[in-house]
């Protein structure tokens, strides 16, 4: 039995033979759920099997929404008219490329992030993570969402950066970095040390937050992935337009953020946001080294003339 409603006669009552009986069924009794909660409910009412249920939901929210999102780069990079704004201009990916990149993606979907996905549930239950309807209020899941950009922003930092020295460079942050001029597809294209890695900020943090909280639903874990994915994918497009998002919040990194990471192979090592980069001065590009020798050689003089005094 699922425990969507942690009631058995109310599951028994409006589970059916097919989703779409089901979900008419639990419109009929619980009108007061809205749409996405009805829908949520027939899901997991119609599998009857928790585990599945949420094992099948992820492994297909992740391919949906992650070829989903780099799907409309992939045919931006297609049209000479968007050039303009394209950060390396004269780095266009082939197709070939975006097909061995396409094909390195998949194969890493199915052999290494799939296995933890089917066995997520049952950990779920352990911490307290519950699919119970009716959802938090949209007030708490923004919060959470707003607290693990954060914290996985600086599980990222510190992590990238590890992954910028000697062996750990080498052998797994190296094959990342064989786009200089990266593209939305190549987000995910990555050693799986690094994915295991890079990606436990996404879901540990949520993690540690339900076990010192006690308290988490499924669905905001949901759609804390969902946008985690698009800031992924959208950092990684190669385009920095005019109403792209960090023109309106200038600490938010961006495609313009990481491309230069890209670019100069150093710096920036953050994932959505700036400030770790800017206060521990390991922002990449010609600007940022710009100015840091402007400071280096203020501090010098500075140090020098209190020697002469």
């Amino acid at each position: 039995m699922s425990a969507v409603f942690n009631n058995a006669t109310l599951s028994n009552l409006v589970r059916a033979a097919s989703y779409g009986e089901t979900l008419t069924n639990i419109q009929n009794y619980q009108p007061q759920l809205n749409v996405v909660e009805q829908y949520w409910a027939a899901w997991y009412t119609y599998m009857n099997n928790d585990v599945l249920a949420t094992g099948l939901m992820f492994f297909l929210l992740h391919e949906v929404v992650y070829f989903g999102r780099s799907l409309p780069w992939f045919i931006i990079d297609q049209i000479p008219y968007f050039r303009r704004w394209k950060i390396q201009p004269t780095k266009i990916p082939s197709t070939k490329e975006q097909l061995y990149c396409l094909k390195s993606v998949l194969l890493s979907h199915f052999l290494v992030e799939a296995i933890p996905i089917w066995t997520f549930h049952p950990m779920c239950q352990k911490l307290g993570i519950t699919v119970e309807v009716p959802f938090p209020d949209l007030k708490t899941m923004t919060l959470e969402i707003c607290l693990f950009f954060v914290l996985e922003d600086m599980w990222h930092y510190w992590a990238h950066r590890l992954f910028h020295y000697g062996v750990f460079y080498k052998y797994i942050h190296k094959q990342h970095h064989r786009y200089a001029a990266p593209f939305g597809l190549s987000a995910e294209y990555a050693h799986p040390a690094e994915t295991m890695s890079l990606g436990f900020g996404t879901v540990g943090m949520p993690i540690f937050y339900v076990m010192y909280t006690g308290k988490l639903h499924l669905f905001t874990l949901c759609l804390w992935v969902v946008l985690r994915l698009f800031q992924a994918v959208d950092s990684h497009s190669g385009y920095d337009f005019p109403w792209s998002l960090n023109k309106f919040l200038p600490f938010w990194a961006g495609a313009e953020h990481h491309d230069l990471h890209h670019h100069y192979f150093i710096g920036n090592y953050a994932s959505s946001f700036r400030w770790w980069d800017f206060y521990l001065d390991t922002e990449a590009g010609p600007e940022a080294k710009a100015a840091r020798e402007e400071r280096m050689k203020a501090k010098a003089a500075k140090g020098a003339q209190k020697k002469n005094q």
